[in-house]
């Protein structure tokens, strides 16, 4: 009886580890071809490169701003060996969406931008940074798909100082 017990449930778990393995193995496929493999970013200020991460190592800074000055950055995003990666052309409205977590709100605040350049058929990422008061903070970057998880989430914050106004 107890032989017969442990064959039937070494059986059932067999069965069960193979099914989890092949639901799990379709899906990855299934959904590869959606996400954008990001290992880091760039921000440009009036395209020129002024900050640079990629696999946890930081180059550059963001140019400081005034209170009430307005900065708006593009962002590009970076495969493995530092090169733009380049979006779709079939892009949806739902995926490549950035979040923005910013540490102080009340030194500035940094919203996401979409740029479609009508005559470069190119979709473009933007942030737009405001300085509130003067201080520093600092702002994480996650590249979102969909609603329910990020394809890119940065390693490191991106510092941000504001000066006085007039300074």
């Amino acid at each position: 009886m107890q032989t017969t017990l442990f064959s039937s449930i070494r059986a059932n778990t067999v069965l069960l580890l193979s099914s989890m393995l092949l639901f799990t193995v379709g899906c990855e496929d299934e959904h590869d071809d959606d996400h954008l493999e990001a290992h880091g970013f760039i921000l440009e200020n009036a395209g020129e490169e002024v900050y640079r991460q990629l696999e946890g190592e930081v180059s550059g800074s963001v140019p400081s701003i005034s209170v009430g000055e307005t900065l708006e950055l593009t962002v590009h995003f970076l495969d493995h060996d530092g090169d733009e990666v380049e979006h779709d052309e079939d892009h949806d409205e739902d995926e490549g969406s950035l979040s923005i977590t910013v540490a102080d709100a009340s030194i500035a605040t940094v919203t996401p931008e979409e740029h479609d350049d009508a005559d470069a058929d190119e979709h473009e990422m933007a942030l737009e940074i405001v300085g509130i008061a003067e201080g520093s903070t600092s702002f994480t970057l996650a590249l979102m798909h969909g609603e329910d998880h990020a394809d890119y989430t940065a390693t490191n914050s991106v510092a941000i100082t504001v000066t006085a106004a007039g300074n």
